[in-house]
Order: C-alpha cells, then sequence, then structure tokens
C-alpha cells in the first residue's frame, strides 16, 4: 500500500515550474535512531544531513549531546554541527538564519536536504518560521526574572502548567529563558502562547517536507536510554565535563545547564553520588524523551515508522525520484 506524502494535499509541480523545494525530515526522542538512520537515508539520496539539534551547535560537546562521530560525519557530510562556542547565545532565530543558509546550499548545489534531530522548535523555525510576538513589558519581564531567581524556574513552570498547559508541556522545568517568556506574554496579552503560536501557524515555509518520526515502543525507547547513558560514562562524559569547566565554561551557562552535563556538573562538585549522578540521568533522559514525544504528536504530518522502514517509506511515497 502507497504510504501519503505528509503533503499531498498540495499540488507538486517539478521545483523549475515554481515549487517549493523538497527536504527529508528525520525526527524522534532522544536515543531512538535518528543518527544511523539520517546516514542511511543521505547516502540514498545523495544528500548531506542539517542537524536540527539544539546541543550539537556546540563544541567541546560531544558526548553528551551523542553528536555524530567523526565517521558518521565523514561518511555523510554534516551542517550545524560546532557552529558555537558553550558560551554563546544561541537561540531558534539564531539557528533557523544558520539553518536555512545550509539548505540554500544543498539546493544549490543538487543536494537533497536529510534534516535530522529531536529538537522541535528548531525543527519548527527551519521549515516553517517562527511565532514572533510583541508582546514585551520590561517590567514584568524584571519581575518574573526576580521571582524566577528567588523561587527556581521549576516553580514558575508549575505557574505556566496551570494557565497553558500545552506550552509548559514543551519545556524543560529548568528552560527559565522560555516559561518566562510564554508567562510574560501571558501577563501582557491575557492569553497563551500556545493559542498565537497556533494563530500564526508558522506560515512562512519556503520547503516541502517529507516528515518521517522513528517510531519505537516505549519500554525499548527507555532501555535504548538506559544503555546510551551508560555508554556515554563509559566514553568519557566525566571527563568532557571536567574539560569544559576547566575552559572556563561554568555550570551557571545554559548549554551547561542541559540533560548530562548538568548531573555531571553536579557529581564533580560533590552534590550528587556517582550512582545517584547515572539514576537521575537516565530518569531525566527519558522525561525528556517524552517530553519530545508530546511535541512531535502534535504534528499531524509526521509519518511514524519503524527505523527499517524509513527508506521504503521515502521510495513508497514518490516524493524523490531516484533512491541509490
Amino acid at each position: 500500500m502507497a504510504i501519503p506524502h505528509p503533503a499531498s494535499r498540495m499540488p507538486h509541480p517539478d521545483p523549475e515550474a515554481g515549487a517549493a523545494p523538497r527536504v527529508v525530515v528525520i525526527c524522534g526522542p532522544t536515543a531512538s535512531g535518528k543518527t544511523a538512520v539520517g546516514i542511511e537515508v543521505a547516502r540514498a539520496l545523495g544528500g548531506e544531513i542539517v542537524s536540527a539539534d539544539s546541543m550539537q551547535v556546540y563544541r567541546y560537546m560531544d558526548i553528551g549531546t551523542a553528536k555524530p562521530t567523526a565517521a558518521e560525519q565523514a561518511a555523510v557530510r554534516h551542517h550545524l554541527i560546532d557552529v558555537a562556542d558553550p558560551d554563546e547565545p544561541f537561540d531558534a532565530a539564531a539557528y533557523m538564519a544558520h539553518g536555512r543558509r545550509a539548505l540554500a546550499d544543498l539546493i544549490r548545489r543538487g543536494r537533497t536536504p536529510v534534516v535530522v534531530g529531536g529538537t522541535g522548535l528548531y525543527l519548527k523555525a527551519l521549515l516553517c518560521g517562527l511565532f514572533r510576538s510583541d508582546a514585551r513589558d520590561a517590567a514584568v519581564r524584571a519581575r518574573l526574572r526576580a521571582e524566577a531567581e528567588a523561587q527556581g524556574p521549576a516553580a514558575l513552570h508549575a505557574r505556566l502548567a496551570q494557565r497553558d498547559p500545552q506550552a509548559a508541556a514543551r519545556l524543560h522545568p529548568n528552560d527559565a529563558v522560555r516559561i518566562l517568556r510564554a508567562l510574560e506574554v501571558l501577563e501582557v496579552t491575557g492569553r497563551p502562547i500556545s493559542e498565537l503560536q497556533r494563530e500564526h501557524r508558522f506560515g512562512d515555509a519556503p520547503f516541502r517536507a517529507l516528515k518521517i518520526g522513528l517510531a519505537l515502543e516505549r519500554a525499548a525507547l527507555y532501555r535504548r536510554i538506559d544503555r546510551r547513558v551508560e555508554a556515554m560514562l563509559a566514553a568519557g562524559l566525566e571527563e568532557e565535563v571536567r574539560a569544559l569547566l576547566a575552559r572556563g565554561y561554568g555550570p551557571q551557562l545554559k548549554s551547561m545547564q542541559s540533560i548530562g552535563y548538568s548531573h555531571m556538573a553536579a557529581l564533580i562538585a560533590g552534590r550528587s553520588s556517582r550512582a545517584e549522578c547515572v539514576r537521575t540521568l537516565q530518569r531525566d533522559t527519558r522525561r525528556f524523551a517524552k517530553r519530545q514525544l508530546t511535541w512531535f504528536r502534535a504534528d499531524p504530518e509526521i509519518m511514524w515508522l519503524a527505523p527499517d522502514r524509513v527508506l521504503e517509506a521515502i521510495r513508497r511515497s514518490g516524493a524523490f525520484s531516484a533512491l541509490r
């Protein structure tokens, strides 16, 4: 049975006739096998990979971000990896600018873009543009920032969950920047930021994307996550974090507060035992995967497939004329 293309509601004239260029998207939760599938697809299509991972953009952060290995990057050219230092501000807008330049270059060179990653907001920004709101109030923002410093971002995340559960479900409880922004929009406009985003509908869509999510049974995914954590520790995650700290990248940085790095920093500082570090890292990674799934399942264009069915799905979709 033919697998329908997500954008089959739209006409598909040739790009030469003015249609938006095609890209393949391989997305899904952490540890679902996106890197391996992305490389397989890129090689089959004669393409190159554009990473959509908010942590793999940072230099010196390799093990904890599950960055593609040197051999994997040699097999297929990757973009949007190692483009920022850990203390350099980098957000969805910066990613969109870098990513769209990379896509334009690939399209100009006749290479199929294969976008691979699990950061839903980055994928949304790359493919459909960013929601931008003028709802800003310096006094409100300053008060919320003071409350976050006094109570911790988790307390404000709980407040957001009561008033805008959809936005809260997509944000990590420690993501103070986005939590504060969502609360600021609520206070200034009286409306949830998730509602405003739905109205915007991310209408800037210069590409036709075939979106494929990697589907695994929840228990199998959690086993993969636990094994990945153990493998990262065996590969030297603690040493990687010690090297980052020695370079002056302190635990207060946004990049260093991410999963894995914050856990290792706590271990190194003596605030956690090794057993507790492993347990909480595995638990928090599973929770992160659950939040990723919540984000991606809200996108009806994503086809959910087992990793070993992806190439056949692309072939049957008819979205690409030839596979190698």
